[in-house]
Formats: structure tokens, C-alpha cells, sequence
């Protein structure tokens, strides 16, 4: 798996510390082993799951550091995390920034919660709620979904949480013209480009949006 993590990293032109890769891979480990009991992911393959969770949530990395521009300190939010996809990778790899991971599924929030303790990342906030009925007293700077609704519902449910100065970042497979046609007039797409991730089948796309 190590190989598989080396070779992806280097295709997505990412530098990951020995500490990261031993991190990440954890992680896989973790999931694994509660998958079996849980049914957290439809992926049982480890090795499937480098390219398809560590991987994926990682090809928006290289977007997300020219936002940062070097900042420490901002506050990402990861909508309907799941198993953790993509905030515990990134905040793997982004341990300057503060993550919270929100989800409605208790069992799934459990595992995030656990994992986070066990893989000591003080930078994680793990809250289940929906987003519709969550409230933060800090401003995101960047709001993350992966195949977690249609823009026009993400961008909907982010609207009391986000300014003029957050952007959401919207993970998608093909390009999704019909969801841009659909979107509300004060929500804005700022860049819509495909992400190229190692070992998955299939397009993806990143959608960075703004009011």
C-alpha cells in the first residue's frame, strides 16, 4: 500500500513526510477494521481504498494551497464526512488548519471520533448534526463536500454558514453542467476543473463556488 501511496503522491505532485504516508496508512487501517463491523464504505479492498479514498480526497490539495496561500489557522469544514472523506486525509496532511467533520450518522461519527483520538490529530472537530441545523460562532474559510448532494442542496445548506469570503469546494464526478445550470443566481462557480486521481476509473471534477 506504501507503493501504491508513494506512486499516487508523486503523480498529484504532493510532498508527504515518511510521518504523513505512516499516518495515512493508519488510517486505511482503521477503516478496514472497522468496515467489517460497520459497513462504513462499500470499498473492502485496502489497497482499493488508497486510490479511491486517501488518494481521491487528496487531489484537492494542490487547489486548497493556493487558497491558503500560507495561512495557518483556517477553519475547513467537511459536509456529510462519512468514514472521514476527505477531512481526516487532509488534515493528515494540513495540520496548521482546523478541521470539523460534520454528519448526520451516529455510527459514522463515532468511527471519525475515534479515529481522530487514535491518530492523535488535535486539529479535528468532529460534530454530528446536519448541516441545515448547524451553527458556528467562526466563519468557514472553505466548505468541502464529496458526492454528498447536487450543488444547488450543498450550496442551500451551507447558506447561513457561509460569507461572501468562504469558498465551497464541491468533489464531483463527471462534469456537472445540468447542477451549475441549477444553482441560484447569488451562487457564483468560480472554477470548475478535473482533478486527475491515480488508480480511479471514471472523470472527476472539482467545483470551487462563492456567493
Amino acid at each position: 500500500m506504501r507503493k501504491l501511496l508513494e506512486s499516487g503522491a508523486k503523480t498529484l505532485e504532493l510532498d508527504l513526510s515518511a510521518v504523513t504516508q505512516d499516518t495515512l496508512l493508519r488510517y486505511i487501517g482503521l477503516l478496514d477494521k472497522w468496515n467489517k463491523a460497520y459497513n462504513l464504505s462499500a470499498i473492502r479492498d485496502p489497497y482499493t481504498m488508497v486510490s479511491r479514498h486517501l488518494l481521491d480526497s487528496l487531489s484537492v490539495l494542490p487547489r486548497m494551497s493556493e487558497l491558503m496561500a500560507g495561512r495557518v489557522g483556517l477553519q475547513i469544514m467537511d459536509v456529510g464526512t462519512g468514514a472521514g472523506l476527505p477531512g481526516i486525509p487532509l488534515a493528515i496532511c494540513l495540520p496548521d488548519q482546523h478541521f470539523t467533520l460534520l454528519d448526520s450518522n451516529g455510527k459514522k461519527t463515532r468511527f471519525v471520533l475515534q479515529t481522530a483520538h487514535e491518530l492523535g490529530l488535535k486539529n479535528v472537530q468532529v460534530v454530528q448534526d446536519r448541516i441545515e441545523g448547524f451553527s458556528s460562532a467562526t466563519e468557514p474559510d472553505i466548505i468541502l463536500s464529496r458526492a454528498f448532494a447536487s450543488l444547488r442542496d450543498f450550496a442551500s445548506g451551507c447558506e447561513n454558514l457561509a460569507s461572501t469570503n468562504t469558498h465551497l469546494f464541491a468533489m464531483k464526478g463527471e462534469y456537472p453542467q445540468q447542477e451549475i445550470d441549477d444553482l441560484p443566481a447569488h451562487w457564483q462557480v468560480v472554477q470548475c476543473e478535473p482533478l486527475l486521481v491515480p488508480g480511479c476509473e471514471g472523470e472527476r471534477h472539482l467545483v470551487v463556488m462563492k456567493k
